[in-house]
């Protein structure tokens, strides 16, 4: 099903609807509960912005449980049906899921998918669910991002550590610009391969506008050494960058994909004899970790991050724990050695 296309059902080609209804329909859905899915899959789309690949992991993720209640209980489920499933029946999906080997995040993350669809029929006064907001949602192991020392992720994101591969020497300053955005501006590696030519922070510009995750937007300031590697990638790039196409480009020509920068990611590991968990987006952690052991504010961190949750930007203080019992140390009074008694 085309997601992006279900913001506006009367550009849909009837073939494309019978397509997706039958998509639906082999998950055991009848036809009014079809409209209600594809009404919620525009919604998030147009009103809460959701990524692509979000939308098509909710799609999948209630598809798959919709294909659960058709075999459970053996007829087509239709609006009043889904709405008045029982506690007993979600946690016997989420038992099923788990056993075939899905990881307490994805469990979460249909939970969640779920949940949302069943809230977008209660505002439409489809009816009411309580059995959904029953259920306890699976418990996450939340672990510690895994940073790049600070001497690591120069190397990885200095034009010369790439230079010395056996790239040509424009893809290798394309790869090192790339990878100083990560480390040098704390950037997903898809907001990084987003930019656009007219958007480069060349030329004296320090400022940055990023297009992150729920296409909010935030202003980034990036520092001279980040700018210099971009600008020697531009210069030594040999295709006509249009202002308004990327500014990183592949091999030939097209956009560049995320999946080039982890494979040269992956080389460069083992030409530096790095750990496995360096990955581009552990030079983003390194970039929040190093900021923080300088003594860069949690919010502040936060917003450059792109964050929604402060909760999030506070996994780094057990990284940069250290730092914190330092500061205790010198701090706080109970914490100091007491002076000795001098002798009469």
């Amino acid at each position: 099903m085309q997601i992006g296309a279900m913001v506006k059902p009367a550009a849909r080609t009837e073939a494309q609807d019978t397509q997706a209804e039958q998509g639906l329909r082999f998950a055991g859905a009848s036809s009014d509960l079809v409209a209600c899915i594809q009404d919620w899959l525009a919604h998030l789309q147009a009103e809460r912005r959701l990524s692509k690949h979000t939308l098509e992991a909710y799609q999948r993720d209630l598809t798959q449980f919709l294909k659960f209640l058709a075999e459970e209980t053996r007829k087509p489920v239709n609006v009043a049906a889904f709405l008045g499933v029982s506690s007993g029946l979600i946690r016997a999906f989420m038992a099923q899921r788990r056993l075939s080997g899905t990881e307490s995040r994805s469990l979460l993350r249909s939970l969640a998918g779920i949940r949302s669809f069943v809230r977008h029929l209660e505002r439409a006064g489809k009816g009411q669910a309580s059995a959904f907001a029953a259920v306890k949602a699976p418990k996450i192991a939340r672990t510690l991002p895994k940073p790049i020392k600070a001497s690591a992720a120069r190397d990885l994101s200095n034009a010369q550590t790439h230079a010395e591969t056996d790239k040509e020497p424009w893809i290798a300053a394309r790869d090192a610009a790339v990878l100083s955005l990560l480390y040098g501006a704390g950037l997903r590696i898809s907001e990084a391969t987003s930019i656009k030519r007219q958007d480069a922070p060349i030329d004296g510009q320090d400022m940055l506008n990023v297009l992150g995750k729920g296409q909010k937007t935030r202003r980034l300031p990036i520092i001279e050494p980040v700018r210099r590697v971009i600008e020697s990638y531009i210069e030594l790039c040999p295709y006509d960058l249009a202002p308004d196409g990327p500014l990183f480009v592949g091999a030939k020509g097209g956009p560049l994909s995320p999946r080039i920068i982890q494979l040269a990611m992956q080389r460069l590991r083992g030409a530096l004899g790095l750990p496995s968990s360096a990955t581009p987006h552990a030079l983003r952690h390194s970039f929040a970790t190093h900021l923080l052991g300088r003594g860069g504010d949690l919010r502040t961190i936060q917003e450059l991050l792109g964050h929604a949750s402060l909760s999030t930007t506070q996994l780094y203080t057990g990284v940069d724990s250290q730092r914190l019992m330092d500061a205790y140390a010198s701090a706080h009074p109970r914490a100091r050695t007491a002076p000795q008694k001098v002798a009469d």
